[in-house]
């Protein structure tokens, strides 16, 4: 498998998490290290650090059901050990207040950019998600 087909897969992975609920490839394709790094396309928007990161995309991708993406415009380069991969994505589901019973609908498109380093599976080292405006 190509380093780019590679990379793709990790996002593909990523995103997934939230359809399947198996949280466990969260921590498995990114990089538990002090260099790791986050921006997110939700609150808090701070930039994060490997914990703090994991914690959050848990409690996201678990708190959405029917949730679905679409990644347009991959973009893949590779440098060497590193690599920068860049995307659209639009996500979909029902967020749900489980306090109400209640859900809100979720409608979002975002940019991203995932820098990997190859250490020595390709892992995410830094994630920046922005929302684009309506």
């Amino acid at each position: 498998m190509s380093d780019t087909s590679e990379i793709l897969e990790i996002i593909g992975h990523f995103f997934e998490v939230g359809k399947t609920k198996n949280l466990a490839p969260l921590r498995g394709i990114q990089l538990d290290d002090t260099r790791f790094s986050s921006y997110s396309d939700v609150p808090p928007l701070d930039l994060k650090d490997y914990s703090t990161t994991i914690a959050l995309q848990e409690l996201r991708f678990v708190s959405v059901s029917d949730y679905d993406y679409e990644i347009k415009n991959p973009r893949v380069d590779v440098f060497g050990d590193s690599a920068v991969a860049t995307f659209e994505i639009k996500q979909t589901g029902v967020l749900v207040d489980n306090y109400s019973f209640r859900g809100q609908h979720l409608s979002m498109k975002s940019r991203g950019t995932f820098v990997l380093i190859k250490s020595p599976k390709w892992k995410i080292v830094h994630i920046h998600l922005t929302k684009i405006s309506d």
